[in-house]
């Protein structure tokens, strides 16, 4: 059987047909991901569903061209605006940030039985005003040909940091510490390289850490929250996921009178209503246009997580999750406050001493790993390292081990191909970021000799050459 259609937004044909065992092979004129836009045909099959949610729905698919899995993001799309997601993942191209591979717009023709879809439609059911408002005198079926959707064409990783540290938790076991480092460290490269470009992720947490399992390669995921900051520009304060939330952002974006009060017997608070005003009137202005992105917070969340076995924030709500920071932290200094939101230096929060971090985490939990988060999971959004000075933390120093490799006996995947862009914000940490036998490696290469710099992605390979020069000419 055949289909055609025309695509609403894209003006390319997409075609639906069988393949010789049966397979519905759909064959889409798509945008490459990187590089000029120049649409072809691309053909894939054996499509199902591997994820869904508020944002659209996640398939799993087949590119017939060359037998590779990838996963296609569907979301819905609002012909008045730019997709913000698409224009950040179009400048990125990181060995640990996913790839777009290509992106195509489709029509509401047939996707009806989208799980996200019905949802959306069986929210407007006991709201006809709304539908009114918004959908006019359309039926269903109309609505939904009409509605456009942004599809895009990813890498498929198999698998998450969230499930890889479920299943040890399960287990009753821990995450082995090469693969904690492993992990961590290539999170933080992909953190340096985006916020060299002033891009924040928002929604640093262990379900958007893709990972292969054999190779033991991180792919930063889900850009849905990321955003392009620009200096002065207002920014919302209720993004990330309240696990890995910063205290400015919660500090920006919640009424805590009520739980803060259980933590200790009578503090002196304002009123509600005066929080509330603070909240309006503070941070959600300000804080991510004028200060470091809230991501590095995050990231030392999940770091404490993998530790730990289980988050080290786990609040119920906004409240209750500045409650959980406190009794860890202890109660912030009117400094640290002001450093997080000017309009709550007057407020009293119950005294809470810091708890001490050796407590917090097993016994057994090396050293390097505890000050690293200490470092990370500061009040003080200046005082936290910045996601390459994390990098080069002596944590991360048995990585840089060339005799090193995984439990499984193959080679670590490549850290060590920095990029100029990715050393733009402190160029003097490439004598500890490149170690000698890597600079050796790029130093030898040569974009021709495609095979004497292992460690080194041919991608980035001249440029990482200059820099492992610099770094040697640096380091004598």
């Amino acid at each position: 059987m055949l289909v055609r259609r025309n695509v609403a937004a894209g003006g390319g044909k997409q075609e639906e047909i069988g393949d010789k065992d049966g397979s519905k092979v759909t064959t889409v004129v798509a945008t490459p991901g990187q590089g000029p836009d120049r649409p072809q045909e691309v053909s894939y099959t054996d499509t199902k569903v591997i994820g869904n949610g508020s944002f659209g729905v996640v398939y799993q698919a087949k590119l017939c061209d060359s037998g590779e899995l990838v996963a296609i993001k569907k979301v819905l799309q609002d012909k008045r605006f730019k997709n913000r997601e698409l224009q950040i993942m179009r400048k990125l191209d990181h060995c640990n940030i996913v790839r777009l591979r290509y992106f195509f717009y489709s029509s509401g023709e047939k996707v009806i039985s989208d799980l996200f879809v019905i949802v959306r439609l069986l929210w407007f059911v006991p709201r006809p005003a709304v539908w009114k408002q918004q959908c006019g005198n359309k039926s269903l079926v109309e609505y939904v040909k009409d509605e456009v959707y942004l599809n895009l064409v990813l890498d498929y990783v198999p698998e998450t940091v969230y499930r890889v540290a479920r299943h040890y938790s399960r287990a009753k076991q821990t995450l082995p510490m090469i693969y904690v480092k492993l992990y961590m460290y290539q999170l933080f490269r992909s953190l340096a390289y985006i916020h060299s470009f002033g891009i924040c992720h928002r929604d640093i947490k262990p379900q958007n850490l893709l990972l292969d399992p054999d190779t033991a390669v991180l792919k930063l995921c889900d850009f849905g929250s990321a955003k392009q900051l620009v200096r002065g520009e207002p920014n919302v304060s209720y993004i990330c996921s309240r696990y890995y939330r910063a205290p400015e952002l919660i500090f920006g974006a919640t009424d805590y009178t009520s739980s803060i009060a259980s933590v200790s017997a009578s503090p002196q608070q304002p009123g509600a209503e005066a929080l509330l005003q603070a909240c309006v009137g503070g941070l959600s202005q300000s804080v991510l246009g004028k200060k470091p992105p809230p991501d590095v917070w995050s990231a030392g969340c999940v770091l404490a997580e993998l530790l730990l076995g289980q988050p080290i924030f786990p609040g119920d709500s906004g409240v209750d999750q500045l409650v959980e920071i406190i009794k860890v932290l202890g109660t912030p200094t009117r400094e640290q406050i002001r450093e997080m939101n000017p309009n709550y230096t007057e407020f009293k929060f119950p005294q809470i001493k810091a708890h001490p971090w050796t407590k917090v985490f097993r016994p057994r939990t090396p050293p390097e790993a505890i000050a690293l988060c200490s470092r990370l999971l500061e009040y003080t959004p200046t005082a936290r390292l910045t996601p390459l000075e994390a990098c080069a933390h002596s944590f991360f120093d048995e990585l840089r081990d060339p005799n090193v490799k995984l439990p499984n006996g193959r080679d670590k995947p490549a850290l060590f191909n920095f990029t100029t862009q990715e050393l733009s914000s402190n160029p003097s940490l490439a004598s500890i970021l490149i170690p000698a036998h890597a600079r050796n490696q790029a130093a030898a290469s040569t974009p021709t000799n495609a095979t004497a710099a292992s460690d080194v992605n041919a991608g980035e390979r001249v440029q990482t050459n200059s820099v492992a020069t610099a770094s040697a000419s640096n380091s004598t």
